[in-house]
């Protein structure tokens, strides 16, 4: 966990998922092998093993194929950790995994979101901390962890900010005058002091504020509007990223904007835009 923390850089997702899999897998090795696991039977290992191991994680938790693929790429980080310089670990082909379109909403349902949690907030203050929040998910393609890390030593918002991103990779977006101008009404509202030190978006009592706080505000905006499930505080960031492709934007500027190492994560947005068009040729084409 060090290692994938410290020199990976991974994110506390992947530190968290990777590292119940790893307990896991030593526990389905003790029961498999009946002996104690260490580096030598770990380095022993074969195809069969991580094989057997998917197998029951398959029957016994009924685990589909994206969740085992993960699984699989959680044992080949860890037997290669373990492996050091003998990275001989299991050849094992993964299960295919169809990839799914990010499932963007609208441009007016991402306000009406943001509108309907101003609202219906407990107190004014928290109110206009959910409207900035949103408006710069949507506003700057931010990801709700990125958003919830940023300190007062932001303000106030200019026409750019830096964000850091995932395996601490910072990154340069734009800022809209409109989500500027939230989050300084934000500021301004907010009981508690915001210091260049302490967190932007704060709690109830003042703490940080939890993203578990913010994704049920979201669930309970989105069925008062009748809003589809798939509204979340990340929807917010494929929808800039979608309708920014569908307004002109290149794939490459796409990428820089939205933070990711490969462009082949950007490039699932088009098939998002070809998808749209699809559905503009069916509605609209008489012989459709």
């Amino acid at each position: 966990m060090d290692h994938l923390d410290n020199e990976k850089r991974r994110s506390e997702h992947t530190l968290r998922a990777y590292g119940a899999t790893a307990e896991r897998f030593c526990g389905f090795l003790m029961e498999h092998h009946g002996r104690a696991v260490d580096e030598d039977l770990l380095r022993g290992l074969g195809a069969n093993d991580l094989r057997s191991y998917l197998a029951v994680r398959r029957a016994g938790d009924g685990i589909g194929n994206a969740s085992a693929a993960r699984e699989l790429s959680a044992l080949r980080n860890f037997l290669a950790f373990v492996g050091g310089s003998n990275k001989a670990v299991p050849q094992l082909r993964g299960p295919r995994v169809k990839r799914g379109l990010p499932r963007p909403i609208a441009p007016e349902q991402a306000m009406d979101l943001a509108q309907n949690m101003a609202s219906t907030a407990t107190q004014n203050w928290m109110g206009a901390r959910d409207f900035a929040l949103l408006l710069l998910l949507y506003g700057a393609g931010l990801r709700i962890g990125e958003a919830l890390a940023l300190r007062g030593d932001v303000l106030p918002l200019g026409e750019r900010l830096r964000v850091t991103g995932k395996r601490s990779k910072m990154r340069i977006v734009p800022i809209l005058p409109q989500v500027a101008a939230a989050v300084q009404a934000y500021v301004d509202a907010c009981p508690y002091d915001i210091s260049a030190d302490h967190p932007l978006f704060l709690g109830a009592r003042g703490a940080v504020l939890s993203p578990a706080v913010v994704r049920a505000n979201v669930r309970s905006a989105r069925r008062s509007l009748g809003l589809p499930e798939r509204t979340t505080p990340h929807a917010l960031r494929h929808s800039f990223a979608t309708h920014l492709l569908a307004g002109g934007a290149d794939l490459r500027s796409l990428q820089e904007l939205l933070g990711h190492a490969s462009l082949a994560s950007t490039q699932v947005y088009t098939g998002v835009d070809a998808a749209h068009l699809m559905d503009v040729y069916r509605n609209a084409h008489p012989r459709a």
